[in-house]
């Protein structure tokens, strides 16, 4: 790894530090905020819960068409930088706005909360996608994209859990009222546009690190989704397991409150897990050195099946809770890791496949899989708050014994089986292991597809 690079790795990893506490914020707690802050009644939660499905899976189907705007681009600061900066701010204020009390109730509080959800998600999936992009382009090196992508980890996951152990007892500390929330969401949108300036000014991207091409239309768009194979047995494989474990994490509060009855070990238990997550993602590439990412990936599927069994039968005893929860968030770690080098590396197979390099609308399939995986997640934890009479609840204790069995089957079984499925679909059809993406980049570069940089790499 020269300077260059090593210098990248950490300015690349800590501009997500911030973006993934504030997806953290929007992704896994406004329905709690939308629940248990400003109480809304069952049946505008009804509409809340099909609109915020809805929303996610509609807008999921435009992120291949911002992936072709940041393919296009072509400026003074390169393609990714301007719409990282452009969705970090935009999507930044909005963000502030979805945890506002705006003073309206019923349908009048649905629209305009749709209407502020829909840019939202806009601007940062503009984010999201530019900012993932640049990783295959920062270098060709597997050993230094896993690097890079595992720092990057380390920073998003450091965010996220920074959120997770933080929220409920600082907006506690404040009040845990509509005002405290609200300036939490402030705190969280000043520290993420701060750590996105490591990005914006300190990574040094190589542009002639591959050969120039023409603008992209919307036909060949279509061709890098649907004839790349093996970005499609990718994006199936991460859609099924992100939407186990999307719906996992959305009802932790909810389990700490109602199940465990104490919703305090709520922030204690996520610490456990982010110190394991964290963990696993620094050790990932150790482990990489030793074992290919079949094996890893299959051992990572084992403990996630076994944290889940044991999660599911464990009494409510937080030291065998704990431990099924660090053999999850780790099993989880490795899979979200590999995930990201499986996406990274068909980049070139598309390039060698279909002579398009194509970043962009290659990862704009992550924000698709991330808010189509948020969407089903979305409507299985909402669904089941109403049924389970949880979301009516005035206190734990009005929950029944078959509404809590039923959140857990919701909670733990129904994600054990997506999970599941998607590593039967990875081991049956994914091909791209070292030596044929060493192949790849041998006829790339008999073929002058790279530029003079990556003729050197």
């Amino acid at each position: 790894m020269d300077g260059n690079t090593r210098q990248n790795r950490f300015t690349f990893g800590l501009g997500t530090i911030g973006r993934d506490m504030l997806y953290a914020m929007v992704s896994m707690y406004l329905l709690v905020y939308l629940t248990e802050i400003l109480n809304l009644s069952d049946s505008t939660m009804w509409y809340m819960t099909g609109a915020l499905t809805i929303l996610r899976i509609f807008d999921a189907l435009n992120d291949p068409f911002m992936g072709i705007l940041v393919d296009n681009t072509n400026s003074r600061y390169g393609k990714f930088k301007p719409w990282i900066a452009i969705g970090g701010i935009i999507g930044g204020l909005l963000t502030v706005l979805l945890f506002s009390d705006l003073g309206l109730t019923g349908i009048g509080y649905v629209v305009s909360f749709i209407i502020i959800y829909m840019v939202w998600d806009f601007t940062y999936g503009a984010n999201d996608i530019a900012y993932w992009s640049m990783l295959p382009s920062l270098t060709f090196n597997q050993k230094d994209r896993e690097k890079i992508g595992s720092f990057a980890k380390i920073c998003g996951n450091l965010g996220a859990y920074t959120v997770v152990v933080g929220i409920l007892p600082i907006t506690g500390a404040l009040g845990g009222n509509k005002k405290a929330w609200f300036i939490f969401a402030v705190g969280v949108v000043v520290i993420t546009l701060a750590f996105l300036c490591f990005t914006l000014f300190g990574v040094k991207e190589n542009r002639d690190l591959y050969k120039k091409q023409e603008t992209t239309s919307l036909k060949e768009m279509f061709g890098v989704l649907f004839k790349n194979d093996q970005l499609l047995i990718t994006a199936i494989s991460m859609a099924v397991f992100m939407i186990g474990y999307c719906t996992t994490t959305s009802f932790g509060v909810y389990f700490f409150k109602y199940a465990f009855k104490n919703e305090g070990m709520y922030s204690v238990f996520a610490g456990i897990l982010g110190v394991s997550q964290l963990s696993a993602l620094t050790c990932f590439p150790v482990f990489s050195k030793k074992y290919s990412r079949k094996q890893l990936y299959t051992f990572a599927t084992v403990l996630v099946i076994l944290g889940y069994i044991i999660f599911f039968l464990s009494p409510m005893n937080i030291i065998p809770i704990g431990i099924a929860g660090v053999l999850i968030f780790v099993g989880q770690a490795f899979i979200q890791m590999l995930m990201l080098m499986f996406l990274t590396d068909t980049v070139e197979y598309g390039q060698w496949k279909l002579g398009r390099r194509n970043e962009s609308i290659t990862f704009s399939v992550q924000p698709f899989i991330n808010k189509l995986g948020g969407a089903i997640a979305n409507g299985i934890v909402g669904i089941t708050l109403i049924l389970t009479g949880i979301n009516s609840a005035a206190t734990p204790d009005d929950v029944s014994n078959a509404g809590l069995l039923t959140m857990k089957l919701a909670m733990l079984m129904l994600p054990l089986i997506f999970i599941v499925i998607g590593y039967i679909i990875y081991r049956t059809k994914f091909k791209i292991d070292k030596a044929m993406f060493d192949k790849i980049m041998s006829d790339l570069s008999v073929r002058g597809d790279f530029g003079t940089a990556g003729e050197d790499n």
